[in-house]
């Protein structure tokens, strides 16, 4: 009877659960590494994707609600359910998230890892003198870090590590009077490979090191008799909602350090173990953690299975997974060997990745931080590469004694301490660094270069949707701008005194910013919209992002739709709309895009009754873009560039391939390739397009 009551006001709602909306997003990336005409080391990434996901889930969403359970705060979900039923239904889709998982592992990509030369075993398959070589490993490398930590009446609860493989080992002695068990900890080093690796002339094989510790396990444990030994994972809170301070003036980078010491302890609200574990543990893990069958997830195979990258990486099977296409010069730009300083006087650049190379932009940098006539560079960063070459040229530009600013956002999440050090690196060597802004993140992606060229001084700008990172360039697609535009420069340099100053500027005229008034402006533009549509004009929508999910915006966006714009959604991730639900949303219609690349651009179009108006950016439409982080979308003016990005959203919303449309009640299902129908793969369309973009586009 509850069952059906909270499936009843799921229905009812007119808004979709955030959370549900996610863990239905993990579900088409589970599919990726289902579909059997794809490459088999790609569905394996696809695979350990999905976990890497659930463990963020785990940590910021489920963390975030514990918050609200923890503080014994109220909380209503967007499906209109309250905490603790709420709880109850997130977890128990979790559970079935994670049995398909594992499943897919286990019956569709396990049966088929000889066939692609390597095979994951247990140390008892090995034969005798692949033993010898594994009992060599133990002992030299992995048996001098293990550390035994034992609970009993003199031993404290030993602080257990986040997303660490653990073994918690029961042993007796006995005394005189009876039998006594206690449990000991033991877990396995994180700077070691998680695999063993030993060649055979047929495959490869893996042997997974705790299935080595496993059958070492005697060693640790001398002169007691071992009742069992299980290994688990926890997943701890790491979501600092509640605890993150308003106060603008508190010492930003020491609350942050001091946050990611308690990442490490937060609450546990995921246990990961394998089949029948010992009872008397489980007992004393439930009570100490304050967590229940709920939280408890028996895993039938490998547990994480983000170990398989060691495997999709590997080497030996470099020829055996898909080449990506070479890049493209971007449209408008003519060659590579162009003098981009010169070039950019005269021309706007628009760059679509991973399609056109991140290398015009990097390049620039490179070539500001030497070039004579820079004045200075100011930059906001978010994410980098590893051995970033964009840290290395704002290194390089200070050394040369140019005027360097740069923000941080040091609460990039998972990204906190890589952006301290290469912050504080670049504060050593001269550049002015800040650290976040308050209780805002900073999520825009900005660059200027200023540059004295004569009597003038000359602005070189670049803004887009995408990081400042050139491994992940590769990977997601992003849209961004290089231009000298006088009008974007003028914004962008007010923008700047904003985040890194005290000033406040009246208006921009290609920037719409928050947290001051993105949600407004963009409501406005909708608004239009839909009295154009009251008074017979042709009106539209398109809108491409991450997440959808600010509730007042859906609103106008379904009141939009009741006013007869047709509005065409493409969200990769999260949708708490609910589309073509009869005198609500009948006109809206929302598909995903889930496939080879990542889909992270955002572009934002309205029909303004032929006059169209497109924007690029960073923002997602989401309460934390729009309350709780600075971005900014900025108008695309040039006529051409207008032209190519009403290309790509056309071709998104032709592509038959990686897309799943959404149905009314939340769920999704695969678009398939009608008869006779042309196949287009946003993935690879762009990889083949002619330099020429012809004739126009009608996306409504």
């Amino acid at each position: 009877m509850l069952i059906n009551k909270v499936s009843d006001q799921i229905k009812k709602s007119k808004l979709i659960s955030r959370d549900l909306s996610w863990l239905r997003f993990n579900y088409r990336v589970l599919d990726q590494g289902r579909d059997t005409d794809k490459n088999f080391f790609d569905r394996l990434k696809f695979l350990a994707i999905t976990s890497s996901n659930l463990d963020e889930f785990f940590m910021i969403r489920v963390g975030s609600l514990y918050n609200y359970l923890d503080y014994g705060k109220e909380r209503t979900d967007y499906s209109g359910l309250r905490e603790i039923p709420f709880r109850k239904k997130l977890l128990d889709y979790a559970h079935r998230f994670v049995n398909d998982q594992y499943l897919t592992f286990n019956s569709e990509l396990k049966p088929l890892f000889c066939k692609f030369g390597f095979d994951i075993l247990r140390v008892e398959e090995l034969n005798e003198a692949e033993q010898k070589k594994v009992d060599s490993y133990f002992k030299n490398t992995i048996f001098p870090l293990l550390t035994p930590m034992v609970y009993d009446n003199y031993h404290g609860f030993p602080l257990l590590m986040n997303q660490l493989l653990t073994f918690g080992v029961v042993t007796r002695t006995q005394d005189e009077q009876k039998a006594q068990d206690r449990v000991t900890f033991v877990q396995i080093p994180q700077n070691l490979a998680r695999f063993y690796e030993i060649n055979r002339k047929d495959k490869l094989v893996f042997v997974p090191i705790e299935e080595i510790i496993r059958w070492k396990i005697k060693k640790l444990f001398r002169n007691v008799e071992i009742v069992s030994a299980n290994l688990f994972r926890i997943t701890r809170n790491g979501d600092f909602t509640l605890e993150e301070s308003d106060d603008i003036d508190a010492d930003f980078v020491q609350e942050i350090k001091s946050k990611l010491r308690t990442r490490k302890k937060g609450r546990v609200v995921r246990l990961e173990i394998e089949r029948n574990p010992s009872p008397f543990m489980m007992r004393l893990l439930k009570e100490r953690w304050t967590i229940d069958n709920a939280n408890v997830f028996t895993i039938s195979s490998l547990i994480d299975l983000r170990g398989l990258w060691q495997i999709i990486n590997h080497r030996q099977f470099r020829d055996k997974r898909p080449k990506q296409p070479a890049s493209l010069m971007p449209l408008s730009l003519p060659s590579d060997g162009v003098d981009m300083f010169d070039y950019l006087k005269e021309h706007d650049v628009l760059l679509h990745h991973p399609y056109n190379s991140m290398e015009p932009v990097v390049n620039l940098l490179e070539r500001a931080a030497e070039d004579p006539y820079v004045l200075g560079i100011k930059q906001t960063i978010y994410r980098l590469a590893d051995q970033s070459r964009v840290t290395a040229a704002l290194l390089k530009a200070a050394e040369n004694g140019k005027h360097v600013s740069v923000l941080f956002e040091v609460k990039a999440r998972f990204d906190e301490e890589k952006n301290l050090r290469e912050g504080e690196k670049l504060e050593k060597a001269g550049c002015f660094v800040i650290y976040g802004i308050g209780k805002y993140k900073t999520h825009t992606k900005m660059l200027m270069i200023i540059r004295k060229e004569g009597e003038k001084v000359t602005r070189y700008v670049h803004i887009g949707s995408g990081n400042y990172n050139e491994q992940t360039a590769r990977l997601y697609t992003d849209v961004s701008l290089l231009t000298t535009n006088d009008v974007y420069a003028h914004d962008v340099s007010e923008f700047f005194n904003v985040i890194t100053g005290h000033s406040r500027p009246n208006q921009y005229k290609n920037l719409i910013t928050s947290p001051k008034n993105m949600r407004a402006e963009l409501i406005e533009l909708i608004r239009a919209e839909a009295r154009n549509a009251k008074k017979g004009l042709k009106s539209g929508i398109v809108i491409k992002i991450n997440s959808l999910e600010d509730r007042e915006t859906i609103e106008e966006l379904y009141k939009a739709s009741k006013a007869g714009v047709t509005i065409k959604l493409i969200v990769r991730g999260i949708c708490c709309l609910r589309p073509g639900r009869e005198d609500l949303s009948e006109n809206i219609s929302v598909k995903s895009i889930v496939g080879e690349n990542l889909e992270h651009s955002r572009i934002y179009y309205f029909h303004n009754n032929g006059d169209s108006k497109v924007y690029g950016g960073s923002a997602d439409i989401m309460v934390r873009s729009f309350d709780r982080r600075i971005e900014a979308l900025f108008l695309i003016v040039n006529e051409e560039l207008k032209r190519e990005v009403l290309h790509i959203l056309h071709y998104n919303l032709l592509d038959n391939q990686n897309s799943y449309i959404m149905r009314e009640d939340g769920t999704y299902a695969k678009k398939r390739l009608a008869a006779h129908e042309e196949v287009v793969d946003v993935h690879k369309i762009f990889y083949s397009r002619s330099l020429q973009i012809e004739g126009e586009v009608e996306l409504i």
